[in-house]
């Protein structure tokens, strides 16, 4: 856990909210430029709160306790004792939440599986083919072009290729292990889904903020093409700019 990071995401996502006197930050009005900007970093940066599942009175808290620092004003708690509880707290919530993640991932999984007909593998990941393909199958160090469309287990979209308008390209060794091992199944001008457990996507920490720990995923994957590694090698090769020597110097 990065102690920086988790520190500073909940710094600047009540910054605004403390800095503006008012008690219910649903009511603070966003009026300039500057308003919305620092409202944008909030929002941005605040979704790592969504792991920790607070209440009304715990988010109440961290405004009081931000602007109190942020007024130089003196600590109501000893500040010695709860800055070691923070990481418990952390610990405990973020393992709630990707606990109870993790059995609604399983649940969906096992109805995938049934009532989709969709084929587990040892490794546990599901998956079902929507449309053959006829072409090349990929290895797992070969470069593929993709259009994907990704899901929670509860249809909230988190990224989508599609939704771009435009395909990706990527060697299949730097994905997560779900799509490393799923894209081998397929071959080219093929389209499959794939129900993808935590351990094979982002764990237990997650991606946040759109995949919170535990998560199950959901993707829908069209193969267009397959370079072999050794051809996209040789590809990468000839579009790298020449790099002309440097000329000798001219003796005096």
């Amino acid at each position: 856990m990065k102690k920086t990071w988790i520190y500073f995401s909940l710094l600047a996502s009540v910054l605004l909210f403390s800095a503006c006197n008012s008690n219910d930050p649903k009511k603070v009005s966003l009026d300039t430029d500057d308003d919305k900007t620092f409202y944008a970093m909030g929002f941005m940066l605040g979704g790592n709160l969504q792991r920790l599942s607070l209440s009304d009175k715990e988010l109440a808290a961290l405004y009081k306790g931000v602007a109190a620092a942020s007024k130089n004003e003196k600590s109501e708690v000893d500040m010695a004792k709860f800055q070691n509880r923070i990481q418990e707290v952390f610990k405990s919530r973020m393992d709630k939440v990707a606990a109870k993640e993790k059995e609604a991932g399983k649940g969906f999984l096992d109805t995938f599986v049934k009532n989709e007909g969709a084929t587990k593998t040892e490794s546990g990941l599901a998956y079902k083919v929507i449309k053959e393909g006829t072409g090349a199958t990929p290895g797992a160090e070969d470069v593929v072009e993709v259009h994907y469309h990704g899901t929670l287990s509860d249809g909230t979209v988190f990224d989508s290729s599609v939704e771009r308008g435009k395909t990706i390209s990527f060697p299949l060794n730097r994905v997560i292990k779900g799509w490393t091992e799923g894209l081998q199944t397929m071959k080219e001008g093929g389209k499959s889904k794939f129900v993808i457990p935590a351990e094979l996507a982002y764990g237990e920490a997650g991606a946040p903020p759109k995949i919170p720990g535990g998560a199950t995923l959901v993707f829908e994957v069209e193969l267009f093409k397959v370079t072999k590694a050794a051809d996209a090698a040789k590809e990468a090769a000839k579009a790298a700019p020449a790099t002309k020597a440097a000329p000798a110097p001219k003796k005096k």
